[in-house]
This record gives structure tokens, sequence and C-alpha cells, in this order.
């Protein structure tokens, strides 16, 4: 058995001290390595398969993903042909005398390969001149998210510059070298056995970009398990604002328990707003989902603890209102007063056949329309009457009737909000 020979620029297998295999006499003789396959003639086609062994660590705060792959690569060479019905997996040490592609990932942040026991890689000739280059890497992957959903969010990875996984060749445009999926959709496999701890799989397929450059890509679509965050945040802040409206069912007198109420509710809701921020960027920008039915919910706690304020302050109003005193009884012996005085000024007017207009006593306030007055006054006294009817319009007249309403107002509104808020965030 002849020994291989001339594989790249006057280095020889023989010189290495590598025994050459059967068949292989001819196979590398003038191979150029820094040269591609059919140099100067037709594109390369390099066809790609994907086999993904895990998807984790996928970060809101750092917008990425970390994906652990092996990646196929397949090409023809001319130059190593050879006869038979063969294949041979040579030792992936003798890459560095062949002709690879130098294919990346597009928005990887880092990546590394694995080496352990020795580097993941395998080269296998075929011998009808086919090349098969695999290689095991783990990477960290940049990805834009649309968090306006969160958590009831479907994160769609697709082609730079959004969230991706595309491949792609340094140094070659399409006039050297074209990329293809090996078998479309089924290039891609482990997939459909993912399991995440946030996620579900909802789809994905693979794409060709067609531009001055080769570039594959990989698109899939994940959806947000949100049952781990109606248990974490919703249901503890919905029960929160149910214990607000307890303190409309405790009499308006019972001032510490229900001011108790108010003071335990609120701080408890704005600690639920600040822990679902935690895991989130700090300088996120967006108003996610969650955070509007947080603000609702603080909402009705406040709305609930300024309502006791309003009641207890129209009570203590009407209470101190009722109290007798000697200003009471003084303010009824100038009504009688003047009733005997408007009286008599009538009489008096009649007999003297000088018109003057009634003096009208009312409940509520004097009509001042007496002919002889200013014309400025009886504008004053016009707007004074319709200023107290303003005012009485929203008097409470009855302050039980405040928490009355509340009982049915706070809970009804609420629900017609949770209609529309899950309508909207899982539908639309």
């Amino acid at each position: 058995c002849e020994k291989m020979s001339s594989l790249g620029h006057g280095s020889s297998l023989h010189s290495r001290g590598t025994a050459s295999l059967p068949g292989f006499e001819n196979l590398t003789m003038g191979y150029n390595k820094y040269l591609r396959p059919y140099f100067g003639g037709e594109p390369v086609q390099i066809a790609m398969s994907l086999d993904i062994a895990s998807i984790s660590s996928i970060s809101e705060s750092d917008m990425d993903y970390i994906a652990t792959i092996s990646l196929r690569q397949y090409w023809t060479d001319p130059h190593l042909v050879f006869h038979g019905n063969e294949s041979f997996t040579l030792d992936a040490r003798l890459l560095e005398l062949l002709w690879v592609p130098d294919t990346y990932i597009v928005v990887s942040k880092r990546s590394f390969l694995h080496d352990v026991t020795v580097g993941n890689r395998l080269l296998r000739l075929f011998s009808n001149s086919t090349v098969l280059y695999a290689l095991r890497i783990t990477t960290t992957v940049a990805c834009n998210m649309d968090l306006s959903k969160y958590p009831m969010d479907t994160q769609t990875w697709l082609s730079w510059p959004q969230c991706s996984q595309p491949v792609l060749l340094r140094g070659y445009d399409e006039s050297d070298v074209t990329f293809l999926w090996l078998r479309g959709n089924d290039s891609v496999q482990g997939l459909e056995g993912l399991q995440l701890s946030q996620y579900r799989l909802e789809r994905y397929h693979t794409l060709v970009s067609r531009s001055s450059y080769p570039r594959l890509i990989l698109q899939f679509e994940l959806r947000r398990n949100v049952l781990y965050f109606i248990l974490e945040t919703y249901v503890p802040s919905t029960l929160l604002v149910m214990l607000s409206w307890v303190s409309f069912w405790i009499t308006l007198d019972s001032v510490p328990a229900r001011t108790c109420i108010g003071v335990t509710t609120v701080p408890s809701m704005t600690t639920l707003m600040i822990g679902s921020r935690s895991s989130l960027s700090k300088t996120s920008c967006f108003i996610k989902a969650i955070d509007v039915y947080l603000g609702v919910c603080f909402s009705f706690i406040f709305g609930a603890f300024v309502e006791y304020a309003v009641a207890h302050y129209t009570s203590s109003q009407k209470c101190a209102a009722k109290v007798p005193g000697p200003a009471n009884e003084l303010t009824e012996e100038m009504e009688e007063v003047n009733i005997t005085n408007i009286l008599n000024n009538s009489i008096t007017s009649y007999k003297q056949k000088i018109s003057f207009t009634s003096i009208e006593i009312s409940s509520d306030n004097v009509n001042c329309s007496d002919l002889t007055m200013k014309s400025h006054e009886k504008i004053k006294c016009v707007l004074r009457n319709k200023m107290h009817r303003i005012i009485g319009y929203f008097t409470i007249q009855n302050p039980g009737n405040v928490d009355h309403y509340s009982k049915l107002l706070f809970p009804l509104f609420f629900m017609v909000i949770n209609m529309f808020y899950w309508a909207y965030y899982l539908y639309f």
C-alpha cells in the first residue's frame, strides 16, 4: 500500500508517518487547501443539518438564550473522489489539511467547541467526493424580544436584525458558495422533544436568505407558559383587591379596622409590583401586560382606601350638623323675625300703593329680586343660588350609601376590566 502524499503545499501524510488507505493512492495529488472546490467555476453547494440538544437560559433581561447544537455540513470536493462504494471516518485533525467552509452563527455573542474527551468534531469522506464535517458547539445567541404581552407573549425568533439562529460564511459570496438545507424542515432535529421551563414550542421552519452572502435561517416560535405567573402574581394580586373590599362591610365608626386593611393591602401590592419586574431588564421601557394588571389592582386597592376617607368625612360633617347649640337656636329666632318683618312690610306697601316684589323664603336660600336692587347685586344673588344648587347635587345626604354602592360597583367594574384584559391579551 502506497503512502498518501502531496496533501496541502508540499506536505505529505507519509512524512507525518501516516499510512494511506486502500484506493487512496492518487486522492490528494495536487490538492491545495487554500482554494475552494471548483475554484474559478461553479459555486460550492453546502448542505446543512442541525441536531439541537438543548435550549436553555432564555433571559429576558439580557435578551439571549443558550443553545447546544450539532452542526453538520455536506459538500463535494472533486479532488477527494475515490473508487468503491465505501466511506471512511477520519481523524478530525486531518481537517487542518483540507479546505473547510468558515461557517459561523451571525448573532452569536460567544461560542465554544466541546472538547471532552477530545474535540467533538467528525470528518467523513464518501467515494462520490462528498465530505461530511460535523461539530458540537454551545453558543449564546442574541435575540430581540417583544415583551408588550409578557407573560402571555409568543417569541418568534427570526433572521438578523431580529432574534435568530442564522448561519453563514464569513468571506464568500454567492458566486463562490451557496447554502441549502439538506432536507428542508427535516434538516432540524431535536426541537420537538425539547422540554423548556417557561416555554413550549409552537412551530418552526427553515428559510434560505437570498442576499449577497449565503445565509440559512432557522425560525421557531415559543409560547410562554402563563400558569406559573397566574399562581405567582395574578392570584395574589386579585386576592389583595378582594381583601380591600372587606372594609365596605365594616361600619364607618371602626376607624382602626378599616384603616388597617388599607395600610396592609397597599404596601403588599407595591411589593408584588416590584417583584414582578425583578427578573426583567432594569432599562426595559415596555409597558407589559402584567404591569397593566398590577396597575389596575393597585388602583382598586387605593380607591377602596380613598372611599373610606370620603365616607368617614361625610359622616363626621353630618353628625356635626345635627348637634344642637346656641348658634342653631339663634338662627331659628332670626328666621322668625325675618318672616314677621316681611309680612309687616307687605301690608304697609299695599296701603301705600307701592309695589314691591315678594321676598320668598325657602329652606336653602333667599330670592333677591327687589326692583330697587342694583343689577350687579342681582347677578351675585343669581350666581350664588346656582352654586348652592350645583353643590347640592354632589352633597352626600346619607354617608351609609357610599359603602352600599361600593359593595356593588367595585366588584362589578373589576370583573368587567378582567374580561376585557384577558380577552385582549389572549386572543388579539
